[in-house]
């Protein structure tokens, strides 16, 4: 039987960022991963703080190098109404831009990398088994001739996606506290992109907030189109082959028929009940991370960032633990991921009932607060400088009170 230091499960951007990290310190990784890259996934518009993680793990100018689409901000739309947000004046001093990708280059272009520093990894290669224990962990899976291999570790990182194999192996799947919601989305030719429809991601909410559009350009002229939304609208929309879907973004008011009459790339692709929670992300001899963790809902692009400060972060606890070192994965992996999650899921709930849109569509904006409201959106959400983090429980709905009170004393 075969030994490496750490396996990895799921070549996905977290077991990317933890394999290239965990070699750069002289490990020997292993990467089993289900699928044959590229392959597609969605996830397309990152945030600038994902960039700090590429960097750290040594993957950032190997994606540099691909010439992805430029992202340096997001705009949401309700109705007439428009919020501009720009990520070089944001609050948190950080990364000022990053990409929107195609994530069947880009995920690709990550673990090509991994590989070229010398990480293992074998594709079309199904885990069937594992086995924790404090010293040695036992891992079987089925290669792409359908044949049985058991390998061994010291600890196992699993960054399998909605694969999920050690949270369905361990029974640590829980519900999501967020309601049950679903998204259906395409790409298509973007032949009618204007200067003035811009490069970054557009977000449009409809349906009082209930339900949103999003489009998402792409450096080669293609751009991705969908919208979320509770699980019946998508049922709706996906019927007859997304009939009522494609009708809706050719004919949606606010986007005055730029995707009017563009051919498709694909057809609609529907996904269902996507957000889940978790009771706990390690155990004896392994670590989750990325959507193996916990996956919350799409609307400020959290997924890829989640996933790789996760991997990082996990890569950087393994390697301490390899070297004899004292690792506390409660206090110093799961308390601070949940950190950062928590605060996403206030601006994610912010969302849905109404409170974000009546603060950034709220005519005098402070400049301040929109610039740490910017930093949230760029990812920066371990910053506790930033009171829009720090108190990302009650600062919404307080400042919510504000302008309500202000509005109906100008009324009088």
């Amino acid at each position: 039987m075969e030994n490496y230091d750490v396996i990895i499960i799921g070549a996905g951007p977290s077991g990317s960022v933890a394999a290239a990290y965990l070699k750069n310190q002289g490990n020997n990784v292993l990467v089993i991963e289900k699928q044959e890259f590229p392959r597609f996934v969605i996830g397309e518009s990152l945030l600038p703080h994902c960039m700090d993680h590429l960097e750290e793990a040594g993957l950032l100018d190997a994606v540099k190098s691909i010439g992805f689409q430029k992202k340096t901000g997001a705009t949401f739309y309700k109705g007439d109404t428009k919020c501009e947000f720009f990520f070089d004046e944001q609050y948190t001093k950080g990364w000022k831009w990053t990409w929107q990708v195609k994530r069947a280059d880009f995920d690709k272009v990550l673990i090509d990398e991994a590989i070229n520093k010398g990480v293992e990894v074998v594709f079309n290669a199904e885990v069937t088994d594992v086995k924790c224990s404090k010293d040695l962990q036992q891992v079987e899976y089925l290669n792409s001739e359908n044949k049985t291999i058991n390998v061994s570790s010291k600890f196992i990182i699993d960054a399998s996606g909605y694969g999920r194999v050690l949270p369905k192996q361990f029974n640590l799947n829980e519900p999501s506290s967020l309601p049950a919601r679903g998204s259906i989305f395409m790409h298509v030719e973007d032949k009618n992109r204007t200067q003035k429809a811009g490069e970054n991601i557009f977000v449009h909410s409809f349906n009082d907030n209930k339900s949103w559009f999003w489009a998402i350009p792409f450096a080669d002229g293609n751009t991705s189109v969908g919208v979320v939304g509770d699980e019946s609208l998508i049922n709706d929309y996906s019927q007859n082959d997304g009939e009522k879907f494609k009708d809706f973004v050719q004919s949606f008011e606010g986007l005055n028929d730029r995707f009017k009459n563009v051919p498709l790339v694909f057809e609609p692709k529907v996904i269902q009940g996507y957000s889940i929670g978790i009771k706990q992300m390690y155990g004896e001899g392994f670590v989750l991370c990325g959507n193996s963790t916990e996956f919350l809902d799409p609307v400020f692009s959290s997924g890829v960032t989640l996933a790789t400060y996760t991997g990082l972060k996990a890569a950087k606890l393994v390697h301490q633990k390899l070297k004899g070192e004292s690792v506390d994965f409660k206090k110093d992996y799961q308390d601070i991921v949940l950190e950062g999650v928590e605060v996403f899921r206030s601006y994610i709930n912010a969302w849905y009932n109404g409170d974000f849109h009546k603060i950034i569509f709220s005519e005098n904006i402070d400049q301040n607060f929109k610039k740490q409201i910017c930093s949230i959106l760029a990812g920066y959400v371990w910053d506790k400088t930033n009171p829009f983090i720090k108190r990302h429980k009650t600062i919404l709905p307080t400042l919510v009170k504000v302008i309500d009170i202000n509005s109906n004393t100008l009324l009088r």
